[in-house]
């Protein structure tokens, strides 16, 4: 509370965009600042002012440019009904001289000092100076950050109104005013609030708002204009503890930011509306950088509301999203429990520096080294409180995560240290970045409130299966493996790496292998007219360099003789990760190849392959498996994206020059006679090249969601005669039938 002001200024702006309820939502300039003095003790109104800001005007001469703002007679100009006009070319000429001739008037009146603006609401002041001014990097006059809401003074002696309802029109009409205008401007009337507001219609709001002062000043009411609206100047950073009640109507999620953005940013961004203390948390992504969104806490709901019509406002050259969030989101970003932190926290008016990439015995000497000034530097940057300015980050064991926040006395001396970004410390180059004390609790919440390990639970079965889906070791080796091809490498790359034995390949037996997002893994397989020259050119083009035409970059090249059914494993889906031997023994020499389940169109396709059993016999073996394994399966009447005609290829290659027919096997093999002694008849599924850290059935039985089975009868089994080159293979037996969905 505060004594009674001498004089009120009742104050109206207009933008070059939208009025009324949706003043300053659309980031327009403002254009016109309307003005008239009330004397409160004598209850006298003094003179209406109009200042009109032409930035065209901008572009005069310079002599015209000195006289930047200019006294004009009102009456002889558009009809308006102000006492006295100015214009300005800009915002900053504007404001002050509003601030001049306010000053000299008051000056002049010789009743008081004290002075205060009082506007129909907060847009004039909290969306439309101050938001306008901190965008053009403009100081506001000190008048500006105080003002009085008429609205809410009208509410004290009208409990019953809605605050967001009321306007000046009908506040007079609840005070019997009757204002001598001409069609006076109902913003409750059916008007495009998005249009321009008209000239005039400004000049008799403020007359109509004086009216109502003196109303509220006289009897019966005898309004006392004590409780003033106040504007944040600065940012107050601090921290936020988890068991802090934050209510879920003062938080709002701000996305878009840009990266370097600090929480200095985020208030200017918002300036006009008042921030709580340490409400600016920026959000970090799960490596711990900042992913352009920040939380934002209001002192009320009412900022909040305002917040939110800043939304896709810009700052810089990207406009923001402005969304709701709750007080839990806040929490979860800013709260934090650690009294360590608090402690290095509580030294207020200080910049935070994070590092990032410190060797891990790195010291507080050290740190205090690298920010002391070099040989022959005059600049200096030293740490606030010492080795108590730094504060090392830590896993919950004591282990240090290679992150550090350092504090500094002020900006001067902050953005000294920053101009060693990737300098070097010990043998690490050092990345140092702007921080914020939200930033600073995330990152510690982020390494000591969970193990970064969870812990996997047991297995559903213990040991891993350990039959094998590859084919028999002796084949015709008369075809070639190429491992570690350059990403860019085309087939006519291949065709100049090969050399002579170019005319050793089949026709179309160029097969480059593609990886799960269909681009080149590295590897291709080629088939060659005989086993010897697949031999020859192995031996003799093993680790040769390749180049690429569409690249600089160029490797060697691995060069490996293969068979047919090797090859056919792989480009039908399954893994080649091994290398065999004459005692079949497994190495992991290999690349673990994985192509992606894509489809290919209905276009592409090619020959049906010779299945290995006749369709009737697998049938009759494994029914209806025996079906689904050797031939396409059509797609469901209705689908989105293909005829129901069409047929499902796995397109897992890339062929030279047109698509060739399959290779002469498929990824079915008929199972061991043995294994007919298992507890019940039916089907084998074989699923080679399931990785080592399966969680076992879990995962087998959502490989195969597609299909009706009962999920007891889904078994690993790990006996019975198997290869033991291959334990990643697995048997699915289910002994009831499988009907494709």
């Amino acid at each position: 509370m505060t004594a009674q002001v001498d004089y009120l200024v009742v104050v109206f702006t207009a933008t070059s965009g939208a009025s009324g309820e949706l003043l300053g939502s659309d980031e327009k300039e403002l254009v016109q600042l309307v003005w008239q003095l009330v004397d409160v003790k004598n209850k006298k109104l003094g003179k209406v002012s109009e200042l009109l800001i032409k930035t065209d005007l901008s572009d005069l001469t310079e002599e015209k440019e000195e006289e930047d703002v200019v006294e004009e007679s009102v009456e002889e100009e558009n009809g308006s009904r102000a006492d006295f006009a100015y214009t300005a070319t800009s915002l900053e000429s504007a404001l002050n001289m509003f601030h001049l001739q306010l000053t000299n008037e008051v000056n002049s009146a010789g009743a008081g000092t004290s002075v205060c603006l009082c506007t129909d609401g907060q847009l004039h002041i909290r969306q439309v100076i101050h938001p306008e001014a901190a965008s053009k990097n403009i100081l506001v006059p000190e008048c500006f950050y105080s003002f009085f809401d008429l609205r809410k003074e009208f509410k004290k002696h009208f409990p019953t109104s809605d605050l967001k309802a009321l306007d000046v029109p009908t506040m007079a009409e609840s005070l019997s005013i009757t204002v001598d205008v001409p069609a006076m401007w109902d913003s409750s009337a059916t008007m495009d609030l998005s249009a321009k507001l008209p000239a005039e219609v400004a000049v008799q709001q403020v007359q109509i708002m004086a009216s109502i002062v003196l109303a509220l000043l006289s009897e019966p009411f005898c309004h006392t204009f004590s409780s003033q609206e106040r504007v944040s100047e600065k940012f107050e950073t601090g921290t936020c503890s988890k068991m802090e009640k934050v209510g879920d109507n003062t938080v709002i999620r701000a996305r878009g930011l840009p990266w370097q953005s600090s929480d200095q940013d985020i208030a200017r961004f918002f300036r006009g509306l008042n921030i709580a203390k340490g409400g600016a948390a920026l959000c970090l992504n799960a490596q711990g950088r900042r992913n352009g969104e920040a939380l934002v806490r209001f002192v009320s709901e009412e900022h909040r509301d305002l917040a939110l019509q800043r939304h896709k406002h810009h700052m810089g050259n990207r406009y923001i999203e402005v969304y709701k969030a709750t007080g839990e989101d806040f929490l979860k970003i800013a709260g934090g429990t650690s009294n360590e932190v608090a402690i290095f926290l509580s030294r207020e008016d200080q910049i935070i520096v994070r590092m990032r990439g410190l060797p891990f015995t790195a010291t507080h000497e050290q740190v205090l080294a690298f920010f002391s000034p070099g040989e022959g530097l005059k600049e200096t940057c030293p740490v606030s409180g010492g080795k108590d300015g730094i504060l090392f980050v830590r896993y919950p064991d004591g282990r240090p995560t290679g992150d550090a926040f350092v504090l500094f006395a002020c900006e001067e001396h902050a953005q000294c240290a920053l101009r060693k970004h990737k300098e070097i410390l010990g043998r690490r180059y050092i990345e140092l970045f702007k921080s914020t004390a939200a930033e600073v609790q995330q990152v510690l919440n982020r390494y000591s409130s969970a193990p970064l390990i969870p812990i996997a639970p047991a297995p559903l079965v213990s040991v891993l299966p350990t039959v094998s889906l590859l084919p028999p070791p002796g084949g015709i080796r008369d075809c070639l493996r190429l491992r570690g091809l350059p990403y860019t490498a085309s087939i006519e790359d291949i065709l100049t790496f090969l050399g002579e034995f170019t005319h050793d390949i089949r026709p179309h037996g160029v097969h480059m292998v593609l990886n799960q997002q269909g681009r080149p893994s590295g590897d291709c397989f080629i088939q060659m007219t005989s086993a010897e020259r697949a031999l020859q050119a192995s031996q003799r083009l093993h680790k040769h360099v390749m180049s690429s035409q569409r690249g600089s970059n160029s490797r060697y090249v691995e060069v490996f003789p293969c068979s047919t059914e090797e090859m056919g494993l792989v480009l039908m889906g399954s893994s080649l990760s091994h290398t065999l031997t004459h005692t079949h023994a497994r190495t992991r020499s290999g690349t673990g190849l994985s192509p992606p389940p894509c489809l290919s169109p209905p276009s592409y396709s090619f020959a049906p392959a010779p299945p290995v059993l006749p369709t009737e016999a697998a049938a009759a073996l494994y029914p209806p498996m025996g079906q689904v394994l050797l031939t396409p399966r059509p797609l469901p009447p209705g689908h989105a994206y293909y005829p129901a005609s069409a047929q499902l290829y796995m397109n897992y290659t890339a062929y030279y020059p047109s698509p060739p027919g399959s290779p002469t096997t498929v990824g079915f093999f008929p199972s061991p006679s043995s294994l007919t002694s298992l507890s019940s008849p039916g089907g084998l599924v074989r699923m080679p090249g399931l990785t080592y850290n399966s969680n076992g059935v879990k995962e087998l039985i959502n490989a195969v969601q597609g299909y009706q089975y009962a999920p007891e009868d889904a078994l690993m089994h790990a006996h019975g005669p198997v290869h033991t080159h291959d334990p990643a293979g697995t048997l699915l037996t289910q002994p009831k039938e499988w009907v494709c969905i």
